[in-house]
This record gives C-alpha cells, structure tokens and sequence, in this order.
C-alpha cells in the first residue's frame, strides 16, 4: 500500500474581494463571506452655517450597519469553525472604535467649538471633530476607525449610516 504525501495548505488574501487556498502549488479560488451586524447611536450634532434647520442642536435615533467580509476558518475542532468572525468579537471592536465615543454625545466641527467656546462647559460628552458632522461624513470616519480594529484576513465591506428611517450614507471598500 502506497503511503499518501502530506500536503499543506495556505489560505491567503488575493486582494480584498477573492481569496485563495494554495495547494501544492496550485491556487483553489475561496468563498468570501459577508456578515453584517446592526448598531444603534444615540447622538445629536450641529450643521454649521446649514440653511435650514440643521443649523440648530438636533438629534437623530443612527443606525449604522457594519459588513465585514472574509473567508469562513476550516478548523473542524476549533470554536471559531466555519466563522470569518464571531459576530461577538464584531460588536466589541464597533463599540470600542465607535459606540463608545458617539453614543449619547452632541457631534460639532471645529470651528462650530471655536465660535462657540464655552460649549465645553455645557455639555458634558462633547465630541469635536476636524469635518463638519454629516451623515456622509460620519460614515467615512467610523470606517476608518473600524478598519483600524479588524482582525488579519477580515476587511471592512461598507458601512449604511442610517440618519433617520428614510435618510442614510452608505460607505463601501470597493469605492475606496
């Protein structure tokens, strides 16, 4: 009876839509898988120099949905088998980079703190950004912020930062 080879296998990222599982030389396209998970935000913010209502203090019920993509683990035994991520882990990193800092705080620019200076004062979770804090804005930040947690071998997909029900930016990698 013959004795079989052992054979090795690498599972690599092609590029961030394609990945790959290298077998004795020989490149086996991989399934990529896209999990998204909904968060809710809490947060008020000012459009400085806005023509309509936005101009004033307002606040807005966000969600904001979060699509990582990857290839699910083959590691028969393993907690994290057929996972590209547990949705646990996802919510830990959104919350940290995002949730946390956002959640139940009111969002200026700058310059809106400069002109306004004794804001601080007022208002204990102030959270003062470099852009003017639209929904477009918003959700390019929070990608940047949620790219820099994510594990290797995971990527961020997009991001859909709802503002109200009818209204939302939508983010995506592919764009980017």
């Amino acid at each position: 009876m013959k004795q079989r080879k052992s054979v090795k296998i690498i599972f690599f990222p092609f590029n961030q839509n394609s990945y790959f599982c290298k077998c004795n030389s020989i490149l086996i396209p991989m399934p990529v898988i896209r999990i998204t998970r909904e968060f809710t935000i809490e947060m008020a913010h000012v459009l400085e120099f806005h023509y309509g209502q936005c101009k004033n203090v307002h606040g807005h019920s966000y969600r904001l949905f979060v699509t990582v993509a990857g290839t699910p683990l083959n590691e028969p035994g393993s907690p994290g088998d057929g996972m590209i991520m547990d949705f646990a882990e996802l919510k830990k990193i959104v919350e940290e980079k995002v949730i946390n800092i956002f959640d139940h705080s009111l969002v200026v620019s700058k310059s809106f703190e400069k002109r306004y200076n004794n804001i601080r004062g007022i208002f204990t979770n102030l959270v003062v950004l470099d852009y003017q804090p639209t929904c477009e804005n918003l959700v390019i930040d929070f990608a940047e912020r949620i790219k820099s947690g994510l594990p290797d071998g995971i990527y961020l997909h997009s991001l859909k930062l709802y503002e109200t029900s009818k209204s939302y930016a939508e983010w995506y990698s592919s764009d980017n």
